[in-house]
């Protein structure tokens, strides 16, 4: 029995949203932290957020802050998510369901996952998905990594359902893009949001069919997210790390359509890295 005067245990939780090339950003946010010495107990991830959370859980994180930034670089070179017209074309004709196949990013993950399943890595980590047959969340937390983050990862109309088990899974956003409420159930005392932008960025009517796609989605992104933030429990500290996007800026963008374009890519690391250890040294003064 546990004495009532016993403090409970604090427990670091970082949290990874989803927001495909955009999970550059979180890249220079962990960067920030290693550099700050703050390193998690516990890291829960959905889609880019889950393949970032796996590389941390892995090891040290000044150790992996680096191996994750040199693996930005290499899913740069690799074009992942850039097959040609032809290939897409056929993807349409064969499957009639998504625009790529996620077999560039098991080879990405297979070369840069230092572990194969969840029990072998150094810090407790969940990702999640969104299962088909049961239409909820479902969090994966043991088992073979890369089908479960493939199924975290798997964007509805570009990349493939996931089968695992039987069940079949598409990307976790769908159902919870930013998880600080799998943090909390899982004991997080002080929680790091590692996130992709665009959490208050004004959002306009839509004027085309795809911002009636964008827009829908992150109406249901940014509900969840606050309503989260608003039933914080009192005792849990948390820290919105910021990415380093220009706050003014349109969220409903032609270029959000670009989902393949990297050229971006290194500036979203640095800048959400400068700007996430300008904010560290603030907090920890």
């Amino acid at each position: 029995m546990t004495d009532s005067g016993d403090v409970a245990p604090s427990k670091v939780a970082f949290v990874l949203g989803g927001g495909g090339l955009r999970g550059a950003a979180e890249v220079g946010m962990i960067k920030a932290l290693a550099e700050a010495g703050i390193e998690p107990d516990l890291v829960v991830g959905t889609s880019i957020g889950s393949i970032n959370g796996a590389i941390i859980a892995s090891g040290p994180m000044d150790e992996m802050a680096a191996s994750l930034e040199r693996m930005w670089g290499e899913l740069t070179a690799r074009g992942v998510l850039r097959e040609g017209l032809f290939s897409r074309a056929a993807n349409i004709v064969r499957h009639r369901t998504h625009l790529h196949t996620n077999d560039s990013m098991r080879r990405l993950l297979l070369d840069w996952l230092p572990y194969e399943n969840f029990e072998d890595l150094t810090v407790e980590f969940q990702c999640s998905a969104a299962c088909v047959e049961l239409s909820s969340e479902w969090w994966f937390d043991s088992g073979p990594l890369i089908d479960a983050i493939l199924s975290s990862c798997a964007v509805p109309g570009l990349l493939p359902p996931m089968e695992v088990n039987g069940m079949h899974f598409i990307d976790g956003g769908v159902v919870n893009s930013i998880p600080i409420s799998r943090a909390l159930e899982l004991g997080a005392t002080t929680i790091y949001v590692l996130h992709v932008g665009n959490i208050d960025t004004p959002l306009r009517v839509p004027r085309n069919a795809w911002d009636v796609a964008f827009v829908a989605f992150e109406i249901s992104r940014r509900h969840r997210f606050h309503t989260d933030l608003e039933s914080l429990p009192d005792d849990v500290e948390i820290h919105v790390l910021p990415t380093g996007l220009d706050p003014r800026a349109k969220f409903n963008d032609p270029s959000k359509l670009r989902y393949n374009h990297s050229s971006s890519i290194r500036s979203s690391i640095d800048r959400a890295y400068r700007e996430t250890s300008d904010y560290l040294s603030l907090v920890a003064s």
